[in-house]
């Protein structure tokens, strides 16, 4: 017995230090997978550094290996081809293109009329490069063209249908919706908190108008897209924006957008209408967030999870709703959360 009881205790102490080892990979291992978690979902403030790890001016797309620096208006006019006409706004006319194999889209100025918008968007497009913002190719002021990374998703509008394709559906689930709400509030956080200070997204007059803003992209995230329309907010001189020139109507824009004395029958005076900041774009988050969430299995509780969040920001006085990026930690809490429930109740499964 004491032989016996001798072996085991020796086997015992050989291997101890073995599932010790084991035991400090697994908990590294995990430390490392927290860390990296943190760093994608951790910070409340948005990196401006570009998805594509290449230095300012410079682009590189899927299935390219090097960055490659903005196109000039000789290679634009040499290397990229259009093939067909894929949008049109009162701004730009956008076309699919080919750029040495790569597709992309170009957008040319459709009249004079609009020159200062193209050109504030390219200005924005610009300075605002990075992970929420699309990729930027080239550009040729002598012609008035824009060339960026194409997203053959099209807009958010096209969520629905895109997620009815067979292919797709696995990802028609409120973690995929939500994720993608999730990108659309960071990226007002980021416009609202940008390089070039305190801007509003103007072209958000209808829930259509403001989704058109946006791309999808084949992993299922947003890129915003439309920047021709994004004034900024100076608060230190007290300078405030209007979007537009006309009257603004509707349930979807925020009231301080509404002509204020509509009810009194007095006519629109643009030189009267007060002006107003970024939280109209916090009134408009719970529209966009329920078409982004559409029908998916659970998402009735988030929407649940969200009501509180949704009434704040739907506050009457503009000073009373919270900021992007409150909107933001709620919406991570609640996606985290959700998460570990579903994963508790799968492992109990």
């Amino acid at each position: 017995m004491q032989s016996t009881m001798g072996r085991n205790s020796r086997t015992l102490s050989h291997h101890a230090p073995v599932v010790l080892v084991c035991c400090a990979a697994l908990l590294l291992g995990n430390a490392v997978i927290y860390l990296y978690l943190d760093s994608i979902y951790g910070s409340d403030q948005q990196t401006v550094s570009s998805r594509t790890g290449c230095v300012p001016r410079y682009f590189r797309m899927v299935n390219m290996k090097n960055c490659t620096p903005w196109l000039q208006c000789s290679q634009i006019t040499d290397s990229v081809r259009k093939l067909k006409l894929i949008g049109q706004g009162a701004v730009k006319k956008v076309y699919l293109a080919e750029w040495r194999g790569q597709k992309v889209a170009a957008s040319e100025l459709t009249t004079p009329d609009y020159q200062e918008d193209f050109l504030h968007g390219l200005s924005m497009l610009e300075a605002l490069q990075g992970p929420l913002v699309v990729q930027l190719v080239g550009f040729c002021l002598k012609d008035n063209i824009i060339v960026t990374e194409h997203h053959p998703f099209g807009s958010l509008l096209n969520l629905p249908r895109v997620l009815e394709q067979e292919q797709h559906q696995k990802h028609d689930t409120w973690q995929t919706r939500l994720r993608l709400a999730m990108d659309y509030v960071s990226i007002l956080d980021y416009l609202h908190n940008s390089p070039v200070g305190r801007r509003v997204m103007c072209d958000s007059n209808s829930l259509e108008k403001t989704l058109s803003q946006f791309l999808l992209t084949t992993d299922f995230h947003v890129v915003v897209n439309d920047m021709d329309a994004l004034p900024q907010v100076d608060v230190s001189r007290d300078s405030l924006v209007k979007c537009g020139h006309r009257e603004l109507t509707g349930d979807f824009v925020a009231p301080e957008q509404l002509w204020p004395f509509r009810h009194e029958g007095k006519p629109f005076s643009d030189e009267v209408m007060p002006a107003y900041d970024e939280r109209t774009d916090i009134w408009k988050i719970p529209d966009v967030t329920r078409f982004l969430m559409g029908s998916a299995p659970g998402g009735d509780l988030v929407y649940f999870h969200l009501f509180q969040i949704h009434e704040e920001c739907k506050k009457m006085d503009p000073k009373l709703r919270p900021s992007a990026l409150d909107v933001l930690k709620i919406y991570r809490s609640v996606y985290n959360s959700m998460e570990r429930d579903d994963t508790g109740f799968r492992d109990m499964l």
